[in-house]
């Protein structure tokens, strides 16, 4: 799915529901909302999204902080809007964030949309401030943020900043401080 089309389907959902409470969001389509330690480790698992019995589970790590618990509510929202059809009665994937996988690309996508605001976005950008100081303010990690700018960038604004994600920023251990 191209990413402008999971922009829209991003901002469709917010305007449906009146809100951009991913968990609001998650009551309102009836999609269970579980949480459950897994730790805070490189390897642990962050959060999963499977259908079983046409029912739809979205479980989160409750060991992680609350921003970051957020922003895998958010991804695997996205898997539960865009890839219902294909998550099957299983695990889907246990690597959040990471871009070598379609879906987990699009579920990327769907939540960098969801949660960072182009205008807010490059409004920042704008501000006389650090790449880590703009991702604190905007209250994200800075590979989401840069994982945003790079969509800007493909879709034609100009941006002058530093690139510094890694597909696989959510499996470091989650205890250390963001800088």
């Amino acid at each position: 799915m191209l990413a402008e089309a999971i922009k829209r389907e991003a901002n469709r959902v917010k305007s449906k529901y009146q809100t951009d409470d991913p968990y609001e969001i998650c009551r309102a389509m009836k999609i269970r909302l579980l949480t459950a330690p897994m730790g805070t480790n490189d390897q642990s698992c962050k959060g999963f999204f499977l259908v079983n019995a046409r029912c739809k589970i979205i479980t989160i790590n409750s060991d992680l902080p609350d921003h970051i618990q957020r922003i895998i509510v958010t991804h695997e929202l996205g898997h539960a809007i865009l890839h219902s059809d294909a998550a099957i009665s299983a695990f889907h994937e246990f690597a959040m964030f990471d871009d070598t996988d379609r879906m987990e690309y699009e579920a990327n996508v769907f939540a960098a949309e969801f949660l960072l605001e182009d205008t807010e976005v490059t409004d920042t950008l704008e501000e006389d401030m650090d790449f880590f100081t703009m991702a604190r303010m905007l209250c994200v990690p800075p590979e989401l943020l840069d994982f945003k700018c790079r969509i800007l960038q493909r879709q034609g604004v100009a941006i002058n900043a530093p690139y510094i994600a890694r597909g696989d920023f959510l499996k470091r251990n989650l205890e250390q401080p963001m800088s």
